[in-house]
């Protein structure tokens, strides 16, 4: 795990045979940045352009998303999630902390409080599957992960955030 700034981890996984994870692009989590009003989030990603938004829980089993990248905010409570697959990387989010999955990044609740709630969003309101490992969607999985399109904003920062240049897709603000 690499820190890029006091606010944004990367976390790099790797395809487990079951979770393919995504090839290239690394987890980002942002611990605190919206920890002074964390139920605003999901009206902060939507003016990012982050739509198609919900407000729930995390699943208990493995599961991703072969078609759209995800953006999911702790708004309320705490919750212990495993990254990556059965063998993954455990990560403990906060109110106010934002993870954003790349397409094909497993995810899995383990444990969480009992005011646990996250709101979710996508990049430009994209719709998700949900797929859980099976080995028959294995290989259009793997197609579609491929085919998802980079952001044009940060969920957290908008147009000049640092998914954009962690990721590929550079902005002015990021110009050399």
């Amino acid at each position: 795990m690499e820190r890029t700034d006091p606010q944004v981890q990367t976390l790099f996984l790797h395809d487990d045979g079951v979770i393919p994870n995504h090839p290239t692009l690394p987890v980002l989590i942002y611990h605190g940045v919206w920890a002074d009003n964390p139920s605003s989030a999901e009206q902060k990603m939507n003016d990012h352009h982050w739509g198609n938004s919900w407000v729930n829980g995390v699943f208990d089993y493995h599961h991703y998303h072969s078609n759209a990248h995800e953006a999911l905010a702790v708004i309320s409570g705490s919750v212990q999630v495993i990254l990556g697959g059965e063998h993954g990387h455990v990560v403990t989010l906060q109110a106010g902390d934002v993870v954003v999955l790349p397409a094909g990044t497993g995810h899995k609740r383990l444990h969480a409080s009992l005011d646990f709630r996250i709101a979710g969003a996508y990049p430009a309101g994209m719709n998700y599957n949900t797929r859980t490992g099976d080995p028959n969607e294995r290989p259009q999985a793997l197609r579609e992960i491929q085919e998802v399109p980079l952001p044009d904003t940060d969920p957290v920062y908008g147009e000049d955030g640092p998914l954009l240049k962690l990721w590929g897709k550079r902005t002015e603000a990021y110009q050399d």
